[in-house]
């Protein structure tokens, strides 16, 4: 989708785009307040404007992913068979005129033309045990980030959030870092160390084939620190370098790759620390933010009207558009999983009214099954009798109205990209509050990464050596 970059805007361009935002969500707000389980409880579709509702009735999944989310299939052209009403047609063109962009300034990913499951821009030793999706997370994000010490002459990575470190694996051993890791699980940093084990192995038994491909220097494994980092208390564990340095200090870059919740929130208030000089976060689960403390942080995004973000909004963000049109051009029978909850709501509250949107665990194989097949098997994990009598005239009215359902969704899923832009806006003018220089670029294919756009701050400006960040390794 098209959209706005950050890096061409001035600061008061980035006011105005928050005030912008924050007026656009208010007004639609009823659609991305909604729960799609309750299509049939609260007459959703209803509630949209009747003129919407004429030019969205009977759209077929491929033609919501064409003519609404704006995500042609390959080689299709966008013919609509009637003239929308220019308020949906308004929303469409706001949702991404608003919205930062998405779309890196890469090829999307070449490096799995010959092999999907092989990033061709790793080497053998650091694809083992790491899906394509995360081989092309630290592969961009670990070449970014050796850009960005290389700029800033940073001393040391701190990796917050590492997991089991392959982020911070391939930044030490593949790019030559001087990293440590923070990671609070006990069993992951474990689990991170055997495989640093691994791989210094593999790296020596490859050099033992190839000699004259000899490494330059000592190679460093990561230093992993069992930690919890909190979002409101500084880390002194962070903050100590790993070596005895000049009397310069350290200079420390901070990274997270997909830092969760309010962790994403923790490195922000440690970039204010005076041995840290540039950091480069990827942010996820915006759900598990504080509230408050986690958003707003920018006084400015606090005294707009509006700018609330309850949580309901703020999971929605988190939703993956790119892979949702996706589904939607195959239009395969998994796009009934919405229509078949909704129904079974209905029968749910049917039953108990005080009952309001339990939690489902995943049945198996929706598609297989007949609609009553899946009501049943949803009373039952929800502590109902399964053999509650149910009105198959009603369920199948229900399941006609699949498209619909489809439809709505795909009206919150157009609007999402706003929530997550706010978000990423308000950290962007907390730390210009600051005195900081702060972009957002987007980083990762979004259509193996929703996720992607990564903030780049640091404490003196980068000028034209930014633009350094933005290109592919050679």
């Amino acid at each position: 989708m098209p959209g706005v970059s950050a890096r061409g805007l001035s600061l008061e361009q980035r006011k105005q785009l928050a005030v912008n935002l924050t007026r656009v969500l208010a007004r639609y707000r009823p659609i991305l307040d909604a729960y799609i389980i309750e299509f049939f409880t609260d007459d959703l579709w209803g509630t949209l404007p009747g003129s919407w509702q004429e030019a969205l009735d009977g759209l077929n999944p491929p033609q919501l992913a064409t003519q609404l989310l704006g995500m042609p299939g390959e080689g299709e052209v966008v013919r609509y068979r009637s003239v929308w009403p220019l308020s949906l047609l308004a929303l469409k063109s706001t949702a991404c005129a608003l919205a930062f962009t998405r779309t890196p300034g890469f090829q999307t990913p070449s490096e799995f033309l010959e092999n999907p499951s092989q990033s061709s821009r790793l080497t053998a030793p650091f694809r083992k045990h790491v899906r394509p999706k995360k081989q092309h997370e630290i592969r961009r994000l670990g070449e970014l980030v050796k850009k960005l010490s290389d700029l800033t002459g940073c001393t040391q990575v701190v990796d917050i959030g590492s997991g089991q470190g392959h982020l911070s694996r391939f930044m030490s051993l593949g790019l030559g870092l001087m990293v440590k890791s923070i990671e609070g699980d006990q069993r992951l940093v474990e689990r991170a160390q055997r495989l640093d084990q691994e791989l210094l192995q593999a790296l020596e038994k490859e050099e033992k084939r190839h000699p004259q491909a000899v490494h330059a220097g000592p190679r460093h494994s990561p230093h992993h620190v069992v930690r919890w980092v909190e979002p409101t208390a500084l880390c002194q564990e962070l903050l100590l370098p790993l070596e005895t340095l000049p009397q310069s200090g350290a200079r420390l870059l901070l990274t997270g790759l997909h830092a969760c919740g309010d962790l994403s929130v923790a490195l922000l208030r440690h970039f204010s620390c005076p041995e840290v000089v540039a950091l480069a976060s990827v942010g996820c689960c915006y759900m598990k933010l504080s509230d408050p403390g986690g958003y707003p942080l920018s006084q400015w995004v606090a005294g707009l009207p509006g700018c609330e973000l309850p949580y309901r909004l703020r999971e929605g963000a988190c939703h993956a558009l790119e892979e949702y049109a996706k589904r939607l051009q195959k239009a395969g029978p998994g796009l009934r999983t919405h229509c078949y909850r909704a129904a079974l709501e209905t029968v749910i509250r049917g039953a108990r009214p005080e009952l309001r949107r339990p939690g489902v665990q995943g049945i198996p194989r929706v598609h297989e099954l007949k609609i009553e097949e899946y009501v049943q098997r949803g009373l039952q994990r929800v502590g109902l009798d399964p053999q509650l009598p149910l009105n198959l005239a009603a369920l199948r009215a229900h399941q006609a109205q699949e498209n619909r359902v489809v439809a709505f969704f795909s009206l919150a899923l157009l609007l999402a990209p706003l929530v997550e832009t706010l978000i990423l806006l308000d950290r962007l003018l907390h730390l210009q509050e600051q005195g900081f220089h702060a972009e957002l670029l987007p980083i990762f294919s979004p259509e193996l990464s929703p996720r992607n756009l990564v903030l780049v701050a640091t404490k003196r400006p980068l000028g034209e050596a930014f633009s350094l960040l933005e290109t592919e390794h050679s």
